[in-house]
């Protein structure tokens, strides 16, 4: 067996390359194989996400707007058009609204019953309680359709009148 000691030289020191070839072909085998095995582990729930279109709002005279902030020391602010009230006063007010609003149309068997919607408000730095409370109020009074009204994103394509 005869190994290579390069030139003429004085030193004759062994060479110290290293073949990278082979190097190469098992990281290139460990790519493949790991390109094929990880979409197998990775493994989700079908989930059917709905999608989003950015209708305008139609806004009918029977429906209740509300808005929800927090004061400067934290609590929950609820307001009902342009007057704050209180979860209780909110409850109160909704089902005397959706009252008033099915004995108007006829009565609960009149056709064509067209219930009034909630369309809430809420502030970014709401926390989420807030909003919720609202919510279940709105839903404990009766009314079937809450909403939530937001901005669309800069440049969705909504023109604005």
């Amino acid at each position: 067996m005869a190994m290579s000691v390069g030139g003429d030289s004085a030193s004759e020191t062994p060479m110290s390359d290293i073949n990278t070839t082979p190097l190469v072909d098992v990281m290139l085998v460990l790519l493949i194989i790991f390109l094929i095995a990880i979409p197998v582990v990775i493994q989700s729930v079908p989930v059917k996400l709905p999608s989003v279109r950015f209708d305008p709002t139609t806004t009918k005279p029977e429906n209740v707007s509300l808005s929800i902030t927090t004061t400067p020391d934290g609590a929950c602010a609820v307001y009902w058009g342009m007057t704050q009230v209180t979860q209780q006063e909110l409850l109160d007010r909704a089902v005397a609204k959706l009252k008033t609003e099915i004995e108007r149309q006829g009565g609960v068997n009149a056709p064509g019953l067209e219930l009034p919607e909630a369309h809430v408000r809420g502030d970014v730095n709401v926390p989420w309680k807030c909003v919720a409370g609202a919510i279940y109020n709105m839903q404990m009074a009766g009314f079937a359709r809450v909403g939530f009204i937001s901005e669309p994103p800069p440049g969705s394509g909504v023109a604005r009148l």
